[in-house]
């Protein structure tokens, strides 16, 4: 391992987790005929092929595999070798990015990382809202916010809280079409929800405690389901810290339909002695809480 230039090897790192050269290339910021004359170079270099070519992407060979368990291992080692620096600093810098459901990338993650960003001036720090599972294996995020603890795979889970949602709809939209008393008057309404086989998480189905046996409007997004109920298409569950940047809208059957659900946080094992993200691990576990239940408490 020692002869490899790691410039190259963090290429076929990034290419075999994505498998995807041009992919790849973006996330370094390199060009893909750059990132491909490095993957050549370090065959060469090897004397074996590492990636099978197709139309669905880049394949590890044999001989992939094999590098791909040295190449993380060195990669470890050489952030291991930066934690002194950070442990000898009270600052946070460079890049991190988190993954989340876009409702709370949307509505919750903004301004608790801008809290950390305040105290850390160079963290520069990246939240990608996706509607579906991130693979921190293939380390498209450094951690990841989800809706339920992972069962599979080689991460450390910690609960942040719990938080609630509630049946929602838009002053307007009620004074129309009236306020239900109770379940059984949902069926004279229009309902807003998930794409039902687009959802990612059975925390998410909420469809069984409304007693509906589909959705009107759906979307695979939090965000946009909340816009739908602010254009009066409907009632929707939404988050009660989103409710805040909603005045328009109020809780319906509140007394009847009130669901809990639990961020936990998400980090891949390997990076456990990573002092830099454990510390903004840490930090995202002392803030997330607090303003969450701030924000609750204003609805």
């Amino acid at each position: 391992m020692a002869g490899e230039n790691w410039d190259d090897l963090r290429v076929f790192l990034d290419v075999a987790r994505r498998e995807n050269l041009s992919a790849a290339a973006k996330s370094l910021r390199i060009d893909p005929a750059t990132a491909g004359r490095r993957i050549a170079r370090l065959e060469q270099a090897l004397g074996a092929g590492l990636f099978r070519k197709s139309p669905q992407g880049y394949a590890l060979t044999e001989a992939g595999q094999r590098l791909l368990g040295r190449a993380e291992q060195m990669e470890r080692l050489l952030r291991g070798a930066g934690q002194e620096v950070v442990e000898l600093s009270d600052t946070l810098s460079g890049q991190i990015r988190i993954g989340a459901p876009d409702g709370c990338a949307t509505f919750l993650l903004p301004q608790v990382c801008q809290t950390i960003a305040a105290d850390h001036p160079d963290l520069d720090i990246q939240i990608v809202a996706l509607p579906r599972v991130f693979n921190l294996s293939k380390r498209e995020a450094d951690m990841a916010i989800t809706v339920s603890p992972p069962q599979a795979g080689r991460l450390t889970v910690r609960k942040l809280c719990n938080y609630q949602l509630h049946l929602v709809g838009a002053e307007r939209y009620l004074s129309r079409f009236g306020i239900p008393q109770n379940l059984a008057d949902l069926k004279m309404h229009k309902v807003i929800g998930y794409i039902p086989d687009l959802i990612f998480d059975s925390e998410l189905d909420y469809l069984a405690e409304l007693d509906a046996e589909h959705v009107d409007f759906a979307s695979n997004s939090v965000s946009v389901q909340l816009a739908w109920a602010r254009a009066e298409a409907g009632l929707a569950v939404a988050h009660d810290f989103a409710l805040p940047g909603a005045p328009e809208l109020r809780k319906v059957l509140d007394d009847q339909i009130s669901l809990t659900r639990s961020f936990y946080l998400v980090r891949h094992a390997d990076d456990a002695n990573d002092m830099r993200l454990t510390r903004f691990a840490d930090a995202l576990t002392a803030l997330i809480p607090p303003e969450l239940s701030r924000l609750e408490a204003l609805t």
